[in-house]
């Protein structure tokens, strides 16, 4: 039996944030799968709080909250040969932190408005919120960097991660709904990251492909779209 067990599905952002982390440590564990919509009895067991994944279950204990669980990974497995996750320096782990709790409750918020977005005019609100999210980090991306391929320096770091695990669902938005989010022209720094983030073994390991993001959205969206028409009838 695994001394490692993650409950939750890798086409989520959050489970795949641990799942990066896991995968850059060389930590092996089993992922348990939890069903769109249903809540099994050992994830409500592991998280009676917030009752949603992912849940880390490492020696039958668990940890819950993607950040959370990261960090936790980052101290327990120090000596993976990878190094630290997050920065070694106090002041540019609180940065990375800072930005973290930016991308949580500000930037995913204005991502999930874009495809719950019901007019055009509620589409592009959203749309420009996002990218003047986007625009803010570009700018952190410069400064934490410092020149080098991640917000990490040389190697994938926490802030990488964090956001990382959105880049496969800001592509599949991008295309099933005709958007540029990520604009190359305004956003050159942040562009190239995204490049050689995708690039990172450790990261491809875990990504799921796009085409089964780009096909869950068209699902989620369509779910939603015959709600709200339901609903109007």
């Amino acid at each position: 039996m695994a001394a490692v067990k993650l409950i939750g599905s890798p086409i989520s952002p959050f489970v795949l944030r641990t799942m990066i982390a896991l995968s850059l440590k060389k930590v092996e564990y089993e992922l348990l799968p939890e069903k769109l919509g249903e809540k099994s009895e050992l994830l409500l067991k592991s998280n009676p709080v917030y009752k949603k994944i992912p849940v880390l279950i490492h020696h039958d204990r668990p940890i819950c909250e993607s950040a959370v669980i990261v960090e936790y990974i980052d101290q327990v497995w120090p000596e993976s040969g990878y190094g630290a996750i997050l920065p070694a320096d106090a002041y540019h782990r609180a940065l990375h932190r800072f930005w973290t709790f930016y991308v949580d409750d500000k930037l995913f918020p204005s991502l999930v408005a874009i495809g719950k977005a019901e007019t055009e005019e509620a589409k592009a609100e959203a749309v420009e919120q996002f990218r003047a999210g986007l625009r803010l980090l570009e700018e952190a991306f410069v400064k934490l960097s410092e020149g080098k391929a991640f917000f990490g320096g040389d190697q994938v770091g926490f802030l990488d991660v964090m956001l990382g695990c959105f880049v496969v669902w800001i592509e599949a938005m991008e295309e099933v709904l005709s958007l540029e989010l990520l604009e190359e022209a305004t956003m050159p720094a942040l562009h190239g990251w995204v490049v050689s983030f995708r690039a990172h073994e450790a990261v491809k390991e875990v990504m799921p492909e796009s085409g089964k993001v780009v096909e869950f959205f068209k699902m989620i969206r369509a779910m939603r779209m015959k709600a709200a028409a339901d609903a109007a009838n």
